[in-house]
């Protein structure tokens, strides 16, 4: 591996660019027409143009990317996380064309993207889940047998795709038709793929993830778990590590269960196998695995002093991991803090020209962002812009610290949500950690 393309955009593609340039790999960017002055853009070694603003023309296309990768002569693909980081045919297609992914198997992409294989396979390997159907659902006469069988509240989920699309909460039998009928129009139009499958209702959960390597030699790692129960609409915007809720016992027990699972699923990259805490219940259930680098992946690194990056490419090279598990230590506390182009008041997408940017720094600080002054934010793509992340040695000093940091902040010319995080971590609540992944559907910030 000599040179690696960047199949995505934003702060992960610089993120890449950094690590890539770090171990000596030559770097390429690709870019739609809207992105042509982006940092990444600036940062590679060279850049090629892949189409217009449209990420279905440019990001999304696979055939202008493998044309990207023919004209740079790039023998490497980093995909990033988002745009086609899990897309199972892409990978295929990379390995076609004699090019690496830098990703798990394409079959492996495939098994696990798919939620309902996912939860079999996870469930022969003896990984607490909730319980719900053992497949998809034929019809609604289907659904309606799960739901007297597992009763009320529910989840119809779609069996590909996430971020909230095709997933319905049904709390009463009455609302079980259209739920159903919703779910799977919302998922055939969002992934091609109407499969939907049900599942107890978690009322009041926190979302706690387990971040793995695996190499092509047989050898599994876990670094541990982030705890991101701050969401909003299913988007994470707060991250921790490690999870202020959990102990010991409960931290090597869901290593096992994620390292047993992505084994079984001949797994070899980095990835994330995600659970719901039941907290009245002291229970985990599983949820899914992602095939990808994860955008909250700094905190892992920090508070193991790891580079997830340069182990996902080492492992695409086919080198052992670097560490077992008995070396994987964690230390102090990480915090991170997605930075969106957004109105803090309304969240509606704000973006523009900035003006002037002052990104914080001091110990214990790390900023990765895809800004800089005079660089116009774009209207066309997702409005996270920057991640603010802090370390202390407990989570009280990453707190505190990641005040301090979002004072330093300045971001002119648009606006972001950076005054929401100031007074979210401020809240008793966060601060004593009793909350939930429902907690900004109670708490709302107040603005003059």
């Amino acid at each position: 591996m000599q040179k690696v393309l960047i199949a995505n955009r934003g702060e992960i593609a610089v993120r890449v660019i950094r690590a890539c340039k770090e171990m000596g790999l030559s770097t390429v960017a690709v870019h739609s027409k809207a992105d042509e002055d982006s940092l990444h853009v600036h940062l590679a070694d060279e850049s090629v143009c892949i189409g217009p603003a449209q990420s279905a023309l440019s990001y999304l296309s696979i055939p202008n990317i493998l044309s990207a990768v023919e004209l740079s002569g790039a023998d490497a693909v980093h995909p990033g996380y988002g745009f086609l980081s899990e897309n199972a045919k892409f990978a295929r297609m990379c390995a076609s064309h004699g090019v690496t992914f830098i990703g798990p198997k394409p079959d492996t992409i495939a098994l696990l993207g798919d939620k309902i294989q996912a939860r079999a396979l996870a469930q022969k390997q003896n990984v607490p889940m909730l319980p719900g159907s053992e497949g998809e659902l034929e019809d609604l006469h289907a659904a309606r047998k799960i739901a007297e069988k597992i009763d009320f509240p529910l989840i119809i989920k779609a069996a590909a795709g996430g971020g909230g699309r095709g997933m319905k909460i049904v709390r009463q039998a009455s609302e079980l038709e259209n739920a159903f009928l919703t779910a799977t129009s919302e998922a055939k139009a969002a992934f091609g793929n109407g499969a939907v499958f049900i599942e107890r209702y978690c009322e009041n959960p926190r979302h706690i993830e387990i971040q793995i390597a695996a190499d092509t030699h047989g050898n599994a790692v876990a670094f541990g778990e982030r705890d991101c129960t701050i969401q909003r609409r299913h988007q994470k915007l707060v991250e921790e590590a490690p999870s202020p809720v959990i102990s010991e016992e409960e931290r090597k027990f869901l290593q096992g269960a994620a390292i047993r699972l992505v084994q079984a699923a001949d797994y070899s990259s980095v990835g994330t196998v995600e659970f719901l805490y039941d907290t009245d219940r002291r229970e985990f259930y599983f949820m899914e695995v992602n095939t990808r680098i994860q955008v909250e992946h700094p905190v892992t690194e920090i508070v193991t002093d790891t580079d997830l990056i340069k182990i996902q490419i080492n492992i695409a090279k086919g080198e052992k991991l670097p560490l077992t598990q008995k070396e994987v230590q964690i230390r102090g506390h990480a915090m991170e803090c997605r930075i969106n182009a957004e109105d803090p008041k309304t969240f509606a997408p704000w973006p523009g020209l900035i003006e002037d940017y002052h990104a914080p720094g001091g110990p214990g600080v790390r900023m990765d962002s895809m800004i800089y002054g005079g660089y116009r934010v774009p209207q066309h793509y997702d409005s996270m812009i920057a991640k603010l992340i802090t370390f202390g040695a407990n989570r009280e000093e990453a707190r505190l610290r990641m005040l301090r940091c979002l004072d330093e902040l300045k971001i002119e010319g648009i606006r972001t949500n950076a005054a929401f995080y100031k007074q979210l971590l401020q809240q008793p609540d966060f601060i004593e950690n009793n909350y939930t992944t429902g907690f900004l559907t109670k708490w709302k910030p107040t603005f003059d």
